[in-house]
């Protein structure tokens, strides 16, 4: 049996705890409860139960979580190319991965076209790192598993260098900080994450200022640890959200998104050992704010880039 240990101290009913931790619908997971294949303490369970810190749930592990992705021809922009792995430049509003609610026009289904590769229920094909939905900029895709596993325990090995720039609300006075602060899911809110000591993970982003406006800050960070929305929670918890996030800024974005950009990557190839290195430049979007914000405010310090 899949068995889940309820860690958090909150209380949310079950069908709504499951589908967040699994990713699965809520009404799937009614149906499943339903069918008698899950239990908590080894009880029937009905799905407006209130979970509670400390419930184990089990689940028959025989059941199929996956979907079944279908290729898609949808255009990528390329950066490099090899027979082994590719550099993306991924646009902002281009979602990563298959999830309820997404099945497709994702970057798996643009890959699983692009690679000619057929229908499948693996829906992180060759994705060595993600981007949120709403990031744009450099991605690494491997094209085989020897690759794949390689340039993931290359990133947990801290061997694959990320640098990234955004624009954020107000002033920050150093020139330079690191943020050490554990990152895990918010127990209010489970589809966001937040600075937390419970059931966390250690996060560490480095910043550096670029160019001080009248409001805001362009700064590059640079990532140390890869958790789900690391620089948007940290960036956040110090009081600088990043501009036109709607998720931490509790503000109406644009279309377009946040203005948090993959700026450039640096690794060795995994097979070759071949230095390789990648800058992108903002999108227009991003470089049109700027250049408005530049129009119509005072600069107050301008930094070397």
């Amino acid at each position: 049996m899949k068995e889940i240990k309820v860690i958090e101290n909150n209380i949310e009913r079950l069908d709504s705890y499951l589908s967040n931790s699994l990713e699965i619908s809520r009404s799937k997971i009614q149906k499943l409860i339903k069918q008698k294949k899950i239990t908590v303490n080894e009880k029937l369970i009905s799905p407006s139960y209130q979970v509670k810190e400390g419930d184990v749930i089990r689940i028959d592990d025989e059941l199929d979580f996956t979907i079944t992705v279908e290729p898609e021809n949808i255009p990528l922009d390329i950066v490099y190319e090899d027979d082994l792995l590719m550099i993306i430049n991924k646009q902002s509003g281009m979602v990563v991965h298959p999830a309820p609610g997404n099945y497709s026009h994702t970057l798996v289904n643009a890959l699983l076209h692009y690679l000619n590769l057929e229908k499948t229920k693996n829906i992180r094909p060759g994705i060595v790192h993600r981007l949120d939905k709403d990031t744009s900029g450099l991605m690494v895709v491997a094209k085989n598993e020897e690759v794949l596993e390689k340039l993931s325990n290359m990133m947990k090995e801290k061997k694959i260098k990320r640098h990234y720039l955004a624009l954020v609300e107000g002033i920050i006075g150093p020139e330079s900080a690191t943020i050490d602060a554990p990152i895990g899911r918010d127990k209010n809110n489970r589809e966001k994450m937040c600075v937390t000591d419970i059931n966390s993970k250690e996060a560490i982003t480095h910043i550096k200022v670029l160019e001080r406006y009248a409001k805001n800050t362009l700064i590059e960070c640079i990532l140390e640890t890869g958790r789900t929305h690391q620089i948007r929670v940290h960036l956040s918890y110090i009081k600088h959200p990043v501009i036109n996030d709607p998720v931490y800024s509790n503000k109406k974005a644009t279309k377009f998104g946040q203005f948090l950009h993959s700026k450039s990557i640096d690794f060795y190839h995994p097979i070759t050992k071949e230095h390789l290195h990648f800058e992108q430049p903002i999108p227009e979007e991003f470089k049109i704010y700027l250049e408005k914000i530049n129009k119509t405010t005072y600069n107050v310090k301008k930094c070397q880039k």
